[in-house]
Formats: structure tokens, C-alpha cells, sequence
């Protein structure tokens, strides 16, 4: 192993949206670096101690921003290893021109099937470089069949709210997708031709869902297009009893447009992590409702749900540099992130098991925005079979 020399240091990377459309989705790693940069100072390994340094760089919500982040993180501020979540296209930008680079990726927030086969690899070829830790487009049907059957739709048709893009092309997956998952548990789903975002008009949904009878919608729509599908099922008489969707959703409820209610009220979706997790950081300690109170405090804003797993990409990158067998060796960092096993604020990760290589899987709860006490609007925890531990806090409501 080579010494530090001359207070050499151990650069952690960051992309991160600081501008552009995804900007808000940038926050949650904005706090985490302004929470670790005044702690996480220096790092063990073995008999050796080494300065860290965080340095962010910001993706401008762009592919081509995301590329150009991680080249100057690794070209001009030598980063052992670059963290990243969010986006469509930002997370993969990032972490293919981490994998170009020859170094260590490690990213959250994504369903692993769209990051990994997404991005072209596959068990007998994966990836060198990048890691993730999420959940799987199947969780996501699983939790979603589990609320469906909550509200009386066992065996009903279930209407697909899905664009022509990534995240329908994904969800209609006849082997990897949410479609066959939700299949599997008896649920005939109704799905039209997918439209393409911003969405002009939606009223041939509306029209399929009543002809099949599909009081239950599933979706993965923006909180505009969710708003413009709302307004036209009011419209004609068709309101669902209960919408799940899987995207726009970690964040809580705002008006999209003319006022009124939030496009997202009364809307189930999945649950990664809140306050009541019982997790605690592998760096300190810190509790799932100490990192959201700290978050809540330092920000006057209420707590998200990519907060814990933003906090959780730092405790990976920490316990990389700690037991690589050289930290200033971009494989040997790798070669630590693959073989982690680690307790996180954002729960238990563990890349050994899969459940494919380059993976570590992220549990689901079942949760709706409801009208809540402290805000306008909280995520309710509705079911937690899949989550030991997490309390439900309050029953599954029928839209209003």
C-alpha cells in the first residue's frame, strides 16, 4: 500500500442537480454533503489515517451536465469515488462516464432493473465500476398489489397510467417489468397506448379505464400529467378509488397549476424511508427521525424521502475507503464497494447477495399523502408487510 503523502487526500465525489428542472431533487444531497463535510474529515484504514475531502459538482439536470460533472470530479479534483442520485437520464449519464473513467460509482433512487440491463449489462457481464442500491421495479408491483387488495380490488382490473417513455417502456416489461409482477398476483391490468409527456390530452385513458371498468389506476405520471388525468376522470364521472404511482412521489404534495388541491393528494405510492424507519447511520449513529429533525431544522422545509438514501450513499463510500485494501486504488475501492455488508440509516445494503452483481436492494413499504397534522400534507405509512419494524400509522383512503 502506498503512504499519503504531503496530507494526500480521499476525494468523495458528488453530482448532484443544482440548477435546471431536477434542482429540488438535488437537495437531499446538498444537505448530507453541508451535514458530513465538517465531520467526515478524516478516515482509518487499517493503521493509516487519510484526509477526506467532499467536492460536489453540479449536473445542470442534464445528461451532458452529468458527464461533464464527473469528468472534472476525477480530471481535476482526483475523486476516489463519485456519489449520485436522480434522474432519468442524469443518474445513468453519470455513472456510464464513472464506468468510462475507471472509477468508483455508487448511486440510489433508480429501480435496479433500469439501472443495470437499462444500462446494457448482464450477470455474466456486469459492470466494473458502478454500484447501486435500490429497489426493483417488481417491488414496487408487489407493494402496489398489496394496496390494491387493501382498498377490495383483489382480482380487478387495474388501469396502467403509463407514458411511451422509460418509465412505461420499463413498466410494460414482459420479463422485467412492473406488468408481470402485478400479473402474478391476479391483477389484469388495462393498458392503452402510452402517451408522450407533457401529456395534451389523456381522455382516451379515461375512456378505457371506465369501458373495462378499472376503478383502480396504477401510474408513473408527472404531477402535471396526474393533475390533467385527475381533472378530465372528475370530469366525466370517473374518479378512481385509488390511484398508486411510483414517480414525482417522494415528495410532498404542491399545486400544480390553478390552485387547488395538490395532484398528488390522497395518491398511495411507495415507501423508502421516513422518520419512523428504525435504521441508524453506520457513521454516527444518527437516527432516521434525527437526520429528518436536522433536516427539517436546518431547512424550514419538510423532510424528504431520498434524504435517507442520499446520507446512506456516504456511510457506502466511508466504509469503502475504510476497508479497501489500498483507498488511493480506484479498484480496490470498487472491489470494497462490491463486497459491502452494511446497517444504514437508509437499512440494511448488501451487494453479496444480489440480486444481481453491481446491486444492493432497498425495502418497501405502502404509503398515500394524506392531510396530515403538522403539514398540509404527509406520507402515511398504509402497509408495511415488507418492512419489520415500521409502524402503520393510518389507514388507506379512498380518493377524494
Amino acid at each position: 500500500m502506498r503512504e499519503p503523502s504531503g496530507g494526500q487526500a480521499l476525494t468523495v465525489g458528488v453530482v448532484a442537480a443544482r440548477s435546471g428542472r431536477l434542482a429540488n431533487l438535488g437537495d437531499p444531497l446538498a444537505f448530507a454533503v453541508s451535514l458530513l463535510e465538517p465531520e467526515l474529515t478524516r478516515i482509518r484504514n487499517g493503521s493509516r489515517e487519510y484526509p477526506v475531502r467532499l467536492v460536489s459538482r453540479d449536473s445542470r439536470s442534464t445528461a451532458d451536465g452529468a458527464r461533464q460533472a464527473v469528468r472534472e470530479l476525477v480530471r481535476d479534483e482526483g475523486a476516489r469515488i463519485v456519489l449520485t442520485l436522480a434522474g432519468t437520464e442524469v443518474l445513468p449519464a453519470a455513472a456510464d462516464a464513472c464506468e468510462e473513467a475507471g472509477v468508483p460509482c455508487v448511486s440510489s433512487t433508480f429501480p435496479w432493473q433500469v439501472y443495470y440491463y437499462g444500462r446494457g449489462a448482464r450477470e455474466s457481464t456486469p459492470f466494473r465500476w458502478t454500484y447501486h442500491f435500490c429497489w426493483g421495479l417488481d417491488d414496487i408491483a408487489g407493494v402496489f398489489a398489496d394496496l390494491w387488495e387493501q382498498a377490495g380490488g383483489s382480482g380487478r382490473p387495474v388501469g396502467c397510467l403509463w407514458n411511451d417513455g422509460p418509465q412505461g417502456t420499463w413498466s410494460r416489461h414482459a420479463e422485467r417489468g412492473f406488468a408481470p409482477a402485478a400479473r402474478a398476483r391476479g391483477h389484469r391490468l388495462v393498458d392503452p397506448a402510452g402517451y408522450t409527456e407533457p401529456a395534451a390530452d389523456l381522455s382516451g385513458h379515461v375512456r378505457a379505464f371506465a369501458e373495462a371498468d378499472a376503478d383502480i389506476v396504477t401510474s408513473a405520471a408527472t404531477a402535471r400529467d396526474l393533475a390533467l388525468f385527475r381533472a378530465l376522470a372528475a370530469g366525466h364521472g370517473g374518479t378512481p378509488r385509488l390511484i398508486t404511482c411510483s414517480r414525482w412521489l417522494a415528495y410532498p404534495p404542491s399545486t400544480t397549476g390553478g390552485g387547488g388541491r395538490p395532484a398528488q393528494a390522497d395518491v398511495a405510492t411507495l415507501v423508502y424511508w421516513t422518520p419512523a424507519h428504525p435504521y441508524r447511520s453506520s457513521l454516527d449513529g444518527m437516527t432516521a427521525a434525527e437526520l429528518a429533525g436536522a433536516y427539517e431544522q436546518a431547512t424550514g422545509r419538510q423532510w424528504l424521502q431520498p434524504l435517507g438514501l442520499a446520507y446512506a450513499l456516504f456511510e457506502v463510500a466511508a466504509h469503502a475507503l475504510r476497508t479497501a485494501a489500498d483507498p488511493t486504488d480506484p479498484a480496490a475501492v470498487a472491489a470494497a464497494v462490491g463486497r459491502t455488508r452494511l446497517e444504514t440509516v437508509a437499512g440494511p445494503l448488501d451487494w453479496t447477495a444480489g440480486p444481481v452483481p453491481n446491486v444492493a436492494t432497498v425495502r418497501l413499504a405502502g404509503g398515500q399523502w394524506q392531510q396530515g397534522a403538522r403539514h398540509d400534507y404527509e406520507l402515511a405509512v398504509v402497509s408495511n408487510r415488507h418492512v419489520e419494524g415500521l409502524p402503520v400509522d393510518a389507514d388507506l383512503v379512498p380518493l377524494r
